[in-house]
């Protein structure tokens, strides 16, 4: 299958960050999208800017929230959260593996050779959008190859 088109900044940041906000609601947070049989939420709270919480986690870089920026590899990808999601179990071009970050369980969705990746926390009856990001780094491609493999060796036991 065919990744979705990316979406292009154009040189208006206001028009571009309201669509992406509309994808965001649209394809991912009012999509019923779901992982593992369970259901995908996104963080609303605390709202920013009159956008959910989330939604800056999957356009921005940046620890600090008030500080965050926006990568623009992240946002012309934002149509391929929900096609990581979907597509996890059974396209052979997108792996996922759990790993503990924070004392949380969580779920890496990467699409190797595109480079990106989503991260999903499970919670007792559904899955919370953490963050979608695109692997710029070497040593962070080397280090979800290694947790990927060490995860699924320990599968098969």
């Amino acid at each position: 299958m065919t990744l979705p088109d990316l979406f292009p900044f154009k040189g208006d940041w206001p028009s571009y960050e309201d669509g992406l906000y509309q994808i965001y609601l649209t394809e991912i947070a009012h999509a019923k999208l779901c992982f593992k049989g369970l259901p995908i939420s996104c963080q609303y709270r605390p709202e920013s800017k009159n956008k959910h919480f989330g939604f800056w986690h999957v356009i921005s870089e940046g620890e600090v929230e008030d500080d965050r920026t926006p990568d623009f590899r992240r946002c012309e990808r934002i149509r391929w959260i929900a096609y990581l999601i979907t597509e996890a179990e059974t396209n052979n071009e997108i792996s996922w593996w759990e790993n503990k970050r924070k004392g949380s369980k969580r779920v890496v969705i990467w699409h190797e050779s595109e480079d990106f990746a989503v991260v999903l926390e499970y919670r007792k009856s559904y899955y919370l959008l953490k963050t979608a990001y695109y692997l710029d780094k070497p040593h962070r491609k080397a280090t979800f190859k290694k947790e990927r493999d060490n995860f699924w060796k320990a599968q098969k036991g």
